[in-house]
């Protein structure tokens, strides 16, 4: 405290002397105390507390002179290193904000000299002066805002620190003065006071320093440059300041540039910088909302500018275009005559200077679409009433004109872009872009997109349109909303007051292009429609371009009548109709050129039919005597004939004023003109102003030569078909109008008369058909005729329509109740009805051991009085007896070791099994509470128990057929009946494996495989020990008995593997060797079947060796040991007869397996080797060797009874034609007559003409009961008689049972064939039948086969009923038993299972037609017409357009539809060279027709539901041509309506199948695929549509093929981006999108959840489908926009590469929802960019919204980068509208924080400071850094009206460096 006071009494008296009133004295003290602070001790030192206290006092004296000196003294310690300049500042600074106000001079020159002894003290030292650049802590910054009075002085400072830092460099200088230029625009120019001068003087000091020293002046024009944006632009005050500014700047660039002249480098510099200046100015007047009026003092100044460098001989610079492009919006906004007049005469200076002369526009290398988009603007100005407007408009206009014609001339390649000048984005780069990219788009980045199409919701879909296109859907939307009184929305009122002008400007430029011109000319109709007020302006465009049009070195006629077509669009409003007429009427003077006269003409009338008001013109036209006139001129009548047609078409009101002169039209002699007539008076007597026939009987006598025109006769016939309004009022003229349209129908088919004829049809389809009846004779039959002798395919469209309203009128006018006449049953059928009661006349259980096969079938073995017995008695009295019938007939059917004998017992005990079946669970007490299932259960229990117990006990042969007969028993239960299956099978495998028994082992191996064919479908288990034990005793027997029986067991399983798809995943936990793949399975039972055929037969075939690598073994293998032992068992071929028969027919039946594995080939080659077995046929395949004539002949018996079950499968997959069908009967043929004729005894050869008489007979069945292949009559009656043959010579029983075999097999019975078979109880349809030398149809449908038939049957029945040989009357009744089963049984043999047809609930139909019915006749002849026969080929539309009409009707005769329809199916091949022909008939479309009709009327008809059961299912669907596949994909719905539940569930597991194996494939990506999934999607959509899904059983089936279809979607991609190739892509995201609404909205969201993870962690382009498909569903109002909401956080926090499309999908969902909802997702971006990872995605986002929302929407083509550098122009103008400016505040503020977070991000790049990891910004992002921002901070700039003064400080406070060119190369332009 002593030290302290010490210390200020050592200062004080030294204080004391200052105060004294002497000058002198006072500045003695003040050196005294400054040289004391100098050397005084540290504790008296200047930084010590006295020392400081003792420069305050000096600095606060109230004596001017002690502060003088006392500033001055400061500034030396400075400047002696004293003190600091901080600290000597800070003295400063606090003084002058108390000092008085004389003395602040003082203070601001003392401030003014440390900063500039600071500035040059750093800059000596290198130093940064970041010190300086602070807002805060900027010198002269805090002297300006500290009080008013510095401000003189401070201006005097800041020019002596220019002056004096001139060394230093300007540029460093400028940096200094950055902060406080930018405090005195933004902080005192709000300011209303006269403080707020100071920013005006500082800015005109600094100008005035620039006039002073040119050469330094370049940085400081361009801080001055910068400074222009900061300010303010909302009143007209700030106007003033701003023209101000400018004004100042303008003349001291003017006194710079005349100083720098002659010195190159500096005046280069100096113009470049003028040019920067210009398209600064402009480009701020563009972006902003600038004063009214305020452009033209602007344009005046920059005009001084300009005309300076131009006098001063400086050159033309490519940075001026930005100045046209600026000048462009300008003068669309302008409305102001001056202000008009100084923007054409800055134009006009610029273009002079860039186009001195014609050799410079010629010589141009450079764009010239600056230049003409101002064509439309100036032309526009044409109309303007001033004299100097129309001058200066004048001289652009010729300007411009010969730059269009260089565009015209020059070549279409992309002429050079001018460099350096876009690097942010304006309205008129904007809209200059738009123009180069619709210019060349053909050559542009597709990427680019347009947003227009947006706004198309429900006008346009997807699809890639041109903009042109789309922009003119938009106009007549807003145009047809207006007419429909519907409010616009707020951006369509903006759209009509702001942009029609700017689109037509485009639109005018593009009238020139190419290939674009037509279609802008409609564009700008719909424009001049929607906007009236450019009626004018495009009335002058059109004038104009008529004239470039019709130029010798342009020469584009087309586009001059095109450009014409423009005009009637322009009398959309009254007030232009007198202007277009005007326009027109020239054109219709007499002495006109005819095209211009009848051009005229049309355009008149297409005026009037835009405006009614220009009705007295045209009618004046129009008149009567005007085709008087111009006899000679048939154009003009034409024309004229034409705008009479168009008015009475338009307003049939105004055609009655007109109806002199549609007289004078009718009665013309030119056909055309007399055509254009009839077709004005038929518009007239539609509309019901002129009554038809009053008109008919005046103009009939003019229209007798339509016989000779067909032109003529079309339009006439578009009148007569309004005479069916009237026509029972008039029958007679009706009558002879009729005839008029008849007589041409029936006329010929000459093609140019197709037109007239379909027109005549239609005409004729508006009359009653009762009238037609009665008019013309034999209607029916002569329209019949001309229908089935028709070629031409659009006409047969029409007789096909015809056809139906025929087939509508007999359905509702038919007779009911009438019984349909019965049809007599044949002699066979009556025979077969009493072969029961004869042949067991006694009905005892002797008679039925005595013909025990026949008993099976037909014999009744339930007591006759069981009905009157109680229910347990009945039980069990039913249950003896039908064991004692097992008993008895097991024990007296001799099988004979013979497969075929086993087969034949097993279809009887089938018959006999159900039976028994039947009569056990009807005899079950009524009372008893048992369901159906539990009767058939316990019933099937009780039969195999007792069938087990007896087995056990009895004889070899007993034991034989009871196996046999446990496997019937099984094949006849359902499959829900599995467990007494498994029992069953369990038992028979018992017997398999006792080797010491033959008799059980063979028979049990029969049965074993026919069970494993209909086990239930998850009992894996058992159908894998089934398999297996038969591939072990196949190997391990040593009987060829068993061998055989094993083979064919392992074929009948084979008819089970591969019908359901397999799952990873088993009910059951099993052992891995029991769950082993069925088409392991398959394998396994192919190779061993075709080894054991090789070892047995020992042939060698490469077909036999091919089949053992079709299928893959797994790890299951034949060892050698087993070979070994197959080796060794080779026995003698003549005992082993049945073994191979039996393996060759096991490998038969395997082959729909193979199919459905999907090994055509495989099949084709089984195929065609066992054909190759039977002897005569030329083998298809190379031939195969066999070691010995009993080798073939095993093959060949082994062939017979194999071809069958061939035939039967290929036919009805089409892998067989007729060529071979014919081949194999011809071989039979040929077989058995040489058997025959070869008197040979042995069991071999005896067996080899069963089997043969047995193959032959099925195969002939199955070819006609396919109905599809025709025989020969007498080939067929051949083989019957070699069958007759047979059983009636002296041969041994079993040639006669094959014999007799052959005879009923043939007629269609099926015995000893098991599966793959259809045999179709059919009935004599003798009515419908035409007598031929060919059979097509079952044999028993023909009745002139009938006698010949009976008598073989009579023959037979003789036999069974009494003969001398028991053997023979066995089996002569057996063999009719199966006749009588076929023609009487309910239940059809072969099909049993309901695997191959569906389940149908088809009513009975009436079926009964008269004998003229259409329908009868149409069915009979498609029936009946040649499919194979040379020389009648139908053609194939008329075969098409029969099946339509068909398809159409409410009802169809019984015949045999699916016969007709597989034979449709396969004619279409048989005429392909017709197709060639006839590209109107694209190659499928019959077989897709026949599809459909099978669809119509499958409800019907069970066989039309087994073609299309068999069609779809899997094996067979995917073999199918992709026409078909898609025909059948379109139309599930319809197979849902016929189909059963399970069928349903096979059918939509069949569907993701093979959906799913295209993932497969890499044809994934081709057309096909794509076509495929469409129609999936589209048939999935009909099934949704049609079923509730509430309540539909196949929902999750339906949902499942949802889910792998959307697997299979294209990459998504956002619509605009789509060219010509993505169109497949964009219809299936379309379909896809629209099935998905339909879904259960449960499902829908839990398959779309995504969760925020997966979004950003996952690269997976399924995660980002499922977004894209979300967002398409918000888009369609599927989904809520909430749904859209949940996603938003984490699509705009991810990286922007991938996520633009997703991007693009939000935007265009939001685009249509409230405005409140895309203002909140506006901010939430802006929010989201200052904290995410990836602040880019958010920003893209933003720019897009900002972009769809603003009133540029239609202009903007965008990308990625795009879209950031438009920000501000779509941001800017976006908030700037009244609706969205309640959030501008809002966003704004977030701007600024992004952009401040973003500014320290790029900085620590630019400066090295970078650390990865620092920045919450991920490292990808950081090549986007000076972009981002440069424009962010761009666009903060122009919205800084919204922010508070502090943040505007700390906006202008950021220093942007880097390339701005780097935004001109991201631009594209």
């Amino acid at each position: 405290m002593v030290k302290h006071q010490w210390a200020m009494e050592s200062y004080g008296p030294l204080l004391e002397k200052t105060r004294v009133p002497q000058p002198g004295l006072q500045k003695l003290a003040v050196d005294s105390i400054f040289s004391k602070l100098r050397s005084a001790p540290k504790y008296l030192d200047p930084e010590s507390e006295p020392g400081k206290l003792a420069i305050s006092r000096c600095l606060t004296s109230p004596s001017p002179h002690v502060v003088d000196h006392s500033v001055r003294h400061v500034c030396r310690l400075v400047a002696d290193s004293v003190i600091s300049v901080s600290r000597a500042s800070l003295e400063l600074q606090s003084a002058l904000e108390g000092s008085d106000p004389k003395l602040v001079p003082v203070f601001v020159k003392g401030l003014g000299f440390l900063a500039r002894y600071a500035f040059r003290n750093n800059n000596n030292n290198n130093n940064a002066s970041s010190h300086f650049t602070s807002t805060h802590t900027h010198p002269f910054v805090r002297v300006l805002l500290c009080r008013t009075e510095v401000q003189s002085e401070l201006l005097r400072q800041v020019l002596l620190f220019m002056l004096q830092n001139k060394p230093v460099g300007m540029v460093r200088v400028c940096e200094f003065l950055r902060p406080l230029l930018n405090v005195s625009i933004l902080k005192l120019l709000v300011s209303e006071s006269s403080s707020s001068s100071f920013a005006m003087q500082l800015v005109s000091s600094v100008v005035a320093f620039c006039c002073s020293f040119p050469h330094d002046s370049l940085p400081v024009f361009k801080l001055l440059i910068e400074c222009l944006k900061y300010l303010p632009h909302e009143s007209s005050e700030d106007h003033r300041k701003l023209i101000f500014v400018v004004e100042h700047m303008v003349e001291a660039y003017i006194v710079v540039l005349k100083s720098l002249a002659g010195k190159k480098s500096l005046i280069t510099e100096a113009h470049l910088c003028a040019v920067e200046f210009l398209e600064t100015i402009l480009s701020l007047s563009t972006c902003l909302q600038w004063h009214p009026g305020g452009h033209e003092p602007i344009c005046e100044l920059l005009m001084r500018l300009l005309s300076v460098q131009k006098d001063l001989g400086l050159p033309w610079v490519p940075g001026l275009s930005s100045t046209i492009v600026s000048l462009f919006t300008v003068i669309v906004q302008s409305e102001l005559e001056h202000e008009q007049i100084s923007i054409l005469k800055l134009l006009l200076l610029i273009l002079k200077w860039k186009y001195n002369n014609d050799a410079a526009i010629n010589g141009t290398e450079f764009s010239l679409f600056e230049e003409t988009l101002f064509l439309l603007p100036v032309v526009s100005l044409m109309s303007s009433p001033s004299k100097s407007v129309k001058g200066l408009a004048t001289d652009l206009l010729l300007l411009l004109e010969k730059l269009l014609v260089k565009m015209f001339v020059a070549p279409k390649d992309k002429p050079i872009i001018e460099g350096g000048v876009y690097y942010l984005s304006t309205p008129g780069i904007i809209v200059l872009r738009l123009l180069r990219h619709l210019w060349y788009q053909d050559g542009e980045s597709s990427s680019r997109t347009s947003l227009l199409m947006l706004a198309l919701k429900g006008i346009m879909h997807d699809r890639p349109t041109s903009w042109v296109s789309h922009l003119r859907g938009f106009c007549l939307a807003i145009v047809d909303q207006r007419k429909s009184s519907l409010p616009l929305s707020h951006f369509q009122e903006v759209f009509l007051n702001e942009m029609p002008l700017l689109l037509s400007a485009v639109l005018n430029v593009l009238l020139i292009h190419p290939s674009m011109g037509a279609t802008a000319v409609d564009s700008l109709s719909s424009i001049a429609i929607m906007d009236p007020k450019l009626g004018v302006a495009l009335l002058l465009t059109i004038m104009f371009y008529s004239n470039i049009f019709i130029r010798n070195d342009i020469n584009r006629h087309d586009m001059l009548l095109k450009i014409f077509e423009m005009l009637p669009s322009l009398a959309s409003h009254s007030a232009m109709i007198p202007l277009v007429v005007q326009t027109i009427l020239p054109m219709l003077n007499k002495d006109a050129k005819v095209s211009l006269y009848s051009t005229a003409t049309r355009l008149l009338c297409r005026t009037w039919e835009t405006n009614d008001r220009a009705f007295g013109s045209l009618q004046g036209v129009l008149l009567p005597k005007g085709f008087i006139n111009f006899t000679s001129e048939r154009d003009i009548c034409i024309s004229m004939a034409a705008s009479i047609r168009d008015v009475c078409h338009k307003s049939p009101d105004r055609g009655v004023d007109l109806i002199l002169s549609v007289s004078s039209c009718i009665e013309s002699q030119d056909p055309v003109i007399k055509a254009l007539g009839l077709q004005s008076l038929a518009f007239l007597c539609e509309a019901d102003v002129i009554d038809f026939y009053t008109a008919w009987d005046v103009i009939v006598k003019h229209v007798q030569g339509y016989q000779d025109d067909p032109i003529l006769a079309y339009s006439l016939f578009l009148l007569l078909r309004w005479g069916a309004m009237d026509a029972e009022a008039y029958p007679e003229a009706s009558k002879r109008v009729l005839q008029i349209m008849w007589d041409v129908v029936t006329s010929g088919q000459e093609r140019e008369w197709a037109k007239a004829r379909i027109s005549s049809l239609e005409a004729l389809a508006q009359y009653e058909v009762l009238q037609l009846e009665n008019s013309i004779p034999d209607f029916k039959k002569m329209n019949l005729e001309l229908f089935f002798s028709e070629t031409n395919p659009k006409v047969l469209k029409a007789m096909e329509d015809f056809h139906v309203k025929i087939i509508t009128y007999e359905h509702i006018n038919r007779r009911r109740l009438v019984k349909e006449k019965r049809v007599t049953g044949s002699k066979i059928e009556k025979l077969m009805d009493v072969f029961p009661q004869v042949i067991f006349s006694s009905g005892k259980i002797n008679e039925a051991r005595e013909l025990p096969g026949a008993a099976l079938l037909c014999f009744s073995f339930t007591p006759k009085d069981v009905n009157e017995h109680h229910a347990s008695k009945r039980l069990r009295d039913v249950h003896a007896g039908y064991e004692n019938a097992l008993v008895e007939v097991a024990a007296s059917l001799q099988l004979s070791r013979n497969i075929l004998l086993a087969l034949m017992a097993l279809q009887s005990w089938k018959g006999f099994m159900r039976r028994w079946m039947k009569a056990y669970t009807v005899s079950y007490d009524a009372k008893a509470q048992l369901s159906v299932l539990d009767k058939t259960s316990k019933a099937a229990s009780d039969i195999l128990k007792s069938m087990i117990a007896i087995a056990d006990e009895a004889i070899p042969r007993a034991a034989e057929n009871i196996a046999l007969a446990i496997g019937a028993l099984c094949v006849v239960l359902p499959p829900s009946v599995h467990t007494v299956k498994s029992a069953a099978s369990k038992f028979l495998l018992e017997w398999l494996l006792q080797h010491e028994h033959e008799h059980r082992q063979w028979s049990a191996a029969i049965s074993v495989g026919l069970i494993s064919s209909c086990l239930h479908v998850t009992d894996h288990k058992q159908r894998y020990h089934n398999i297996t034990g038969l591939l072990e005793v196949l190997f391990d027997s040593k009987s060829s008995l068993v061998k055989g029986a094993c083979g064919v067991g392992l074929g009948f399983s084979c008819q089970d593997l591969l019908t359901r798809v397999e799952t990873a995943d088993t009910p059951t936990v099993m052992k891995e060797t029991e769950k082993v793949p069925e088409s392991e399975l398959l394998g396994r039972i192919i190779k061993a079947l075709a080894t054991m055929i090789q070892q047995r037969t020992q042939c060698s075939s490469d077909v036999l060796d091919s089949l053992c690598s079709c299928f893959p073994l797994g790890s299951y293998d034949m060892s050698d040991k087993v070979l070994k032992q197959l080796s060794e068992n080779s026995e003698d071929l003549e005992e082993d007869i049945w073994g191979v028969a039996g393996l060759v027919l096991g490998l038969a039946t395997s082959i729909s397996a193979i199919y459905r594995a999907g090994e055509l080939e495989t099949v084709i080659k089984i195929k065609n080797l066992v054909i190759s077995w039977l002897p005569y046929v030329h083998s298809l395949v190379e031939s195969s060797t066999f070691q010995g004539g009993e080798s073939e002949t095993i093959l060949a018996l082994g062939s017979c009874i194999a071809l069958p079950t061939i035939v039967a499968f290929c036919q009805r997959m089409e892998l067989m034609d007729d060529v071979e069908l014919d081949h194999i009967l011809v071989g039979f043929k040929e077989l058995i007559s040489q058997l025959i004729s070869v008197k040979k005894s042995g069991i071999l050869h005896h067996s080899l003409l069963l089997a043969s008489c047995v193959g032959a007979g099925t195969v002939l069945s199955c070819i006609l009961n396919e109905g599809v292949y025709s025989i020969e009559v007498e080939r067929v009656k051949c083989l019957l008689e070699l069958f007759r043959k047979c059983y009636l010579n002296p041969f041994p029983f079993l040639v006669h049972l094959g014999g007799m075999l052959g005879v009923v097999n043939a007629i269609g019975a099926g015995a000893g064939i098991l599966v793959n078979m259809n045999f179709p109880n059919y009935t004599r349809q003798s009515g419908y039948q035409k007598e031929s030398s060919s059979v097509m149809g079952p044999l028993l449908s023909r009745s002139d086969f009938e006698p010949y038939l009976t008598s073989l049957v009579q023959e037979m029945f003789v036999v069974a009923q009494n003969s001398d040989n028991h053997q023979l009357q066995q089996f002569a009744s057996w063999v009719l038993a199966f006749l009588r089963h076929h023609l009487w049984s309910k239940e059809l043999l072969g099909v049993d299972s309901d695997r191959n047809a569906a389940e149908t609930n088809s009513k009975s139909v009436s079926q009964s037609f008269s004998e003229d019915s259409v329908v009868l006749k149409l069915s009979l002849w498609l029936m009946d017409f040649k499919y194979t026969e040379p020389g009648t080929i139908v053609h194939i539309s008329r075969v098409i357009a029969v099946l339509r009409c068909l398809s159409r009707a409410p009802r169809l005769p019984s015949l045999d539809w699916g016969s007709i329809i597989r034979r449709c199916m396969r004619y279409e091949a048989k005429v392909a060279e017709l197709l060639l022909k006839d590209s109107a008939c694209k190659n499928g479309t019959l077989r897709e027709e026949c599809i459909m009709f099978a669809m119509a009327h499958a409800n019907q008809f069970d066989s039309l539901l087994t073609f299309l059961d068999e069609l779809s299912d899997f094996s067979r669907f995917k073999t199918l041509e992709i026409n078909l596949q898609s025909c059948l994909l379109n139309h599930l719905a319809d197979l849902v309506k016929v189909y059963s539940n399970s069928r349903l569930e096979k059918l939509f597991g069949d569907v993701s199948n093979y959906l799913s194996s295209f993932t497969s494939f890499k044809e994934s990506s081709t057309y096909p695929k794509s076509l495929l999934c469409i129609s999936c999607w589209k048939g999935l959509y009909e099934c949704l549509d049609e079923v509730s899904v509430d309540t539909s059983a196949h929902i999750s089936h339906i949902e499942r093929c949802m889910e792998v279809l959307f697997t299979l979607l294209p990459v998504v991609q956002s619509s605009g981006s789509v060219v010509s190739g993505d169109v497949n892509s964009v219809e299936e995201w379309s379909e896809a999108v629209r099935c998905l609404r339909k879904a259960p909205q449960s499902w829908l969201l839990d398959f779309l959840k995504v969760s925020h993870e997966e979004f950003v962690q996952s690269a997976d382009k399924e995660v980002q489908k499922k977004v894209c498909a979300k967002i398409k569903l918000v888009k369609t109002g599927s989904l809520s926009l909430i749904e859209l909401g949940k996603m938003k956080s984490y699509i705009l926090n991810s990286k922007s590469q991938g996520v633009w499309d997703i991007l693009f999908e939000v935007v265009a969902a939001l685009y249509h929802a409230e405005g409140s909802i895309k203002k909140q997702w506006l901010i939430d971006a802006v929010e989201i960019s200052c904290v995410s990872t990836f602040p880019s995605t958010a920003l893209q986002f933003l720019g897009l919204l900002s972009a769809s929302c603003c009133k540029y929407m239609p202009f903007m083509i965008v990308d990625q980068q795009m879209v950031l550098n438009d920000l501000p122009v779509t941001l800017v103008s976006l908030l700037a509208d009244e609706s969205w400016n309640v959030v501008a505040e809002t966003v704004v503020s977030h701007l600024v924080s992004s952009t401040k977070r973003i500014y320290d991000w790029a900085l620590q790049i630019a400066d090295g400071s970078y650390i990865p990891g620092s920045q919450p910004i991920d490292e990808s992002e950081n090549h986007m850094a000076v972009s981002l921002l440069q424009v962010m901070h761009h666009t903060c700039v122009l919205l800084k009206s919204y922010l508070p003064l502090d943040k505007q400080l700390k906006l202008a406070s950021m220093v942007i460096t880097g390339d701005a060119n780097y935004f001109f190369e991201n631009t594209g332009l």
